[in-house]
């Protein structure tokens, strides 16, 4: 049978026959040493390990070996450990996660008034970045928005007309079904006794500083957008389903009495290859689980120097199991540790303890940013992972048939 020939897991075990379950661990682990990380690649590499065993992919280990564990699920702050894949896989989810899961952001600013100091730019830049949410049903019901070009880019502006689809032939034009209207419409006055219940003007002159109580909308705060529902997007974004920015006191701009702001927002939606504003996650990130193994018993007072060396929780002390009345250190929680190799700076603990990373056990942090949970996040990388690879097999069919 040749070495990339798929096996059953009969035939798998049968191969792997004479191999303790210590030697097969071992081959997970990438080993940290006082200067140097060593045995970082992958072995489960047909023939890698000689003729006597097949380390080819089967679908039937990885079933039995594939674990997805929580460890939080936080609406918006989920923590997970992702166990049995590749690295190239568990980075393919990670990279998805940041660029290619489509949110909603603001696109483009109409600015009709604007008097205050911060430049129309900035001011533009500062809309664009705030993260927005709605009701899940009518975040999937819109639609993508085909952007014109710039006019001053000639070789976009020539192929314009054959890049729109075919089947979506407005979706080079806003509408109700692609681009959610906010606008911002404010002006900073002084306080007044009638509509206020306090005199600015007065408190200026007594010596107040606080801006809040001499002015009326001194601070410009992201829950003033207001969001004009188009068409049939009332039927998706009533009530509490509204778009509205995640965190309502993200500050946009300072006024002075005088000073106005008249706006209008065309959000649409789009992926963080396009800008960081769309990126779903404010972070996507995995490491690897450590892994701590105590090779020669830690007594007394090197134990508690040994724990010393870990975060808080890593190493606890229990009692030695041989009866000497002493302390002995153990490893209680590894998922803790930072791997600082702090411990191998002592010359007493060189010999006594191995430092390494399992390299199959990913621990997942995805922090969303507000308008989807980050559980079901995770689940549309999966999801566009598995369409993109079902995209590339179908074209290499297509090469195959000649087409």
């Amino acid at each position: 049978m040749p070495s990339w020939a798929p096996l059953s897991a009969d035939q798998l075990a049968e191969r792997q026959r004479g191999l303790t379950e210590e030697q097969l661990e071992q081959r997970r682990i990438v080993h940290v040493n006082p200067e140097t990380v060593t045995d970082v690649s992958a072995t489960d590499i047909p023939g890698h390990w000689g003729p006597g065993q097949d380390d080819s992919w089967n679908l039937d280990r990885f079933k039995q070996n594939l674990q997805i564990k929580f460890h939080q699920n936080k609406p918006y702050d989920a923590a997970f450990s992702l166990i049995g894949v590749d690295a190239s896989i568990a980075n393919a989810y990670r990279r998805v996660l940041l660029a290619e899961i489509p949110t909603l952001a603001i696109e483009d600013v109409f600015i009709f008034d604007n008097t205050t100091i911060v430049q129309d730019e900035v001011l533009c830049h500062r809309l664009g970045l705030i993260p927005l949410t709605g009701g899940y049903e009518g975040l999937r019901w819109l639609r993508w928005y085909r952007k014109p070009p710039p006019k001053d880019d000639f070789a976009s502006q020539a192929t314009w007309p054959y890049d729109v689809d075919e089947n979506e032939a407005d979706s080079a034009t806003p509408n109700d079904h692609n681009t959610i209207v906010l606008t911002l419409k404010v002006e900073c006055r002084w306080a007044t006794e009638e509509e206020d219940g306090r005199d600015g003007r007065r408190l200026a002159k007594e010596g107040e500083t606080d801006p809040n109580l001499r002015y009326v909308n001194s601070n410009i705060y992201a829950h003033q957008l207001v969001f004009e529902p188009q068409g049939e997007q009332a039927q998706y974004f009533d009530a509490e389903n509204a778009i509205q920015p995640m965190n309502p006191d993200i500050l946009i701009a300072k006024l002075r009495p005088g000073q106005r702001i008249n706006l209008r927002c065309h959000c649409i939606k789009g992926i963080g290859v396009d800008h960081a504003k769309y990126s779903p996650v404010a972070t996507a990130s995995y490491r690897l689980l450590p892994d701590i193994k105590i090779t020669t018993p830690i007594l007394g007072a090197d134990a508690r120097k040994f724990q010393r060396c870990f975060p808080r929780g890593v190493i606890a002390l229990a009692p030695d199991d041989a009866g000497s009345g002493e302390e002995r250190a153990v490893v209680a929680d590894p998922m803790k540790d930072t791997v600082s190799r702090e411990c191998l700076r002592h010359d007493e603990f060189k010999d006594k303890v191995q430092l390494g990373r399992i390299r199959d056990h990913f621990i997942f942090s995805v922090e969303s940013t507000g308008q989807f949970e980050s559980d079901e996040l995770f689940l549309d990388s999966v999801r566009l992972l598995k369409a993109k690879a079902e995209r590339f097999k179908r074209h290499l069919d297509e090469l195959e048939g000649g087409r």
